[in-house]
Parts: C-alpha cells; structure tokens; sequence
C-alpha cells in the first residue's frame, strides 16, 4: 500500500515566496531559504517548489536559487516552471532535485514529457494540470502562462501526458487557489479513476479534514500552499505543518 503524503507547495516570485488566490494577487510571505529550514525542521513528506512567472515570461529556472534551496532542503524536491528540454531538466536533478515538474511545455509539446521519462525514468516527471471551471461549471484545462481555458478535453489529456511517461499527475484547482474552503472532490474523485499514476490534489486545504477529504476521494497526496503558510483569519503569515500524531490520525 502506498503512503499517503502532505506536500507543502510553495510559489517562487523574482527570488521570493508568494501565495496566490484563485491564481491572482501574489501576496509575498518571506525568503525560500527560511521557509525550508522550518519545514527540514518539521520533518514534510516532500516539498513542491514552483517559479510562477518563469514559463509566462518564458525564462530558465533561477539555477543559481535553485542550488540554494537544494542544499538546504532535506526531503525529496520537485521543481516546476520554466523547464523546456531534457538538459534543463538534467541540470536540475544533478542540482538535487528528485523530480522535476512540467506543465506549459508539455502542453505545448507532449513529447517533451516521454524525452525526459525516457532518460530519467517515468518516476522523476510529474506533469501539473490547472483545472478551471468554465461558466457552466464545467472542468476545462486552464493555459496559465496565458490565462485562458484550452479546447483540449481533460481527461483526454490526463490519458495522454500518462502515456507520454508522466510518473505522477498534479491536478490544481485554479477556482479553490489559496481560498481554504476545501477541495474540489468531484475533480480528484474523477481524476484519481482516470489516472493510473498517482495524483496529487492541490487547491483548497484550508484544514485537516480537507486533507482527509481528499485522500477518501483518490488522492494519493494532497498539496497544499495557504494551509502551511498562513494562520488565522487575518492571514498573518506562519510557516507550519501538522504533527505525526495528526497526520497519523488521518
């Protein structure tokens, strides 16, 4: 049986951390390097790190950043954002990263996730999904880098980027970004069917039970961002992360 695993979520800005909500309004909540240190001292399952503008203004990882965060970090790394070939991809796992994490580029160019698979196995590439409601409620694949809904059905792209040698799938609700009411169960129930690699949820934690939630409808890790980074209504920001005895209970 596999382990279920909480995965803070972090989105890199020009250096620094930012949360979103609904994929908007970046509020900045203080240096990576920090934020690591506290979460290496909590002992996380694993850490998702990703650069939001890097594939919008289609720049490279901030290598030089990157090999900070990887020298710090003590649980197994994943990196998105800005990776379009195989030799960037390469230049990050020789940095310490365990995988790597595509979305623009490989819905631009599908094959750029079998190259990878194909040279550094299917378990080092995770391909993240942004899901967005349409107005008829209606899941659709969100472009973030272009901030408009794809005509490329979901699920027919779920099946294919799978077969292309994705190892792991995130599946991003863009409507529940940074809002912390809960996740969206019928997309990670609908999604975990589908998929026959493990899906990751993200979007929406805003509680325990809105981790358990997730894991009852198929999720084989949750993600999260506001959830370990921001505390009480006002939104004061603390890094944090549940205790063993909490998870445990989950």
């Amino acid at each position: 049986m596999l382990i279920k695993r909480i995965i803070p979520c972090l989105l890199l800005s020009n250096r620094g951390l930012v949360k979103t909500t609904k994929f908007s309004n970046p509020k900045y909540i203080g240096d990576p390097i920090n934020a690591i240190r506290i979460f290496n001292e909590k002992e996380v399952d694993e850490l998702i790190v990703l650069d939001i503008l890097a594939s919008k203004y289609k720049k490279q990882p901030d290598y030089s950043l990157l090999e900070k965060i990887a020298g710090e970090c003590f649980m197994p790394l994943c990196y998105g954002g800005g990776i379009k070939t195989f030799t960037e991809a390469q230049k990050l796992y020789k940095l310490g990263f365990e995988k790597i994490s595509l979305q623009t580029a490989a819905l631009e160019d599908v094959s750029i996730i079998r190259q990878i698979s194909e040279k550094a196995g299917s378990q080092s590439v995770v391909v993240s999904v942004d899901i967005k409601r349409d107005r008829k409620g209606n899941h659709k694949v969100y472009l973030t880098s272009k901030g408009k809904i794809s005509p490329v059905p979901w699920m027919e792209y779920l099946e294919t980027i799978i077969e292309a040698g994705a190892g792991e799938v995130i599946i991003n609700s863009v409507d529940n970004d940074g809002m912390m009411h809960g996740m969206d169960l019928d997309l990670i129930r609908i999604a975990s069917k589908v998929s026959s690699v493990p899906v990751i949820a993200l979007g929406g934690v805003g509680s325990l039970s809105h981790i358990k939630d997730a894991f009852e409808a198929g999720a084989s890790a949750v993600s999260a961002g506001a959830y370990f980074v921001f505390y009480g209504p006002n939104r004061a920001v603390l890094i944090t992360y549940p205790d063993q005895e909490s998870i445990r209970s989950l």
